[in-house]
């Protein structure tokens, strides 16, 4: 899965909308809307308030999974 697609399942498994989801972290709902949509990647400080809001790490946030190269 895409970042876009792992940052949208985590909202919908919130059971959130993209304007809850916007009131309750303080971001604009277009910005929801453009990262869900892979319009432009989620800076840092958006992937904080989203990882934080949720309780998970940025990694996760994203579906980026840590791979030893050892």
């Amino acid at each position: 899965m895409q970042y876009k697609q792992e940052i949208k399942q985590h909202r919908i498994d919130a059971d959130l909308s993209q304007m809850e989801l916007a009131q309750k972290t303080k971001l604009a709902q277009t910005t929801i809307s453009w990262i869900e949509r892979g319009k432009g990647i989620p800076n840092i400080e958006q992937c904080i308030i989203l990882a934080d809001f949720y309780g998970i790490s940025i990694d996760e946030l994203v579906g980026h999974e840590v791979k030893k190269n050892y």
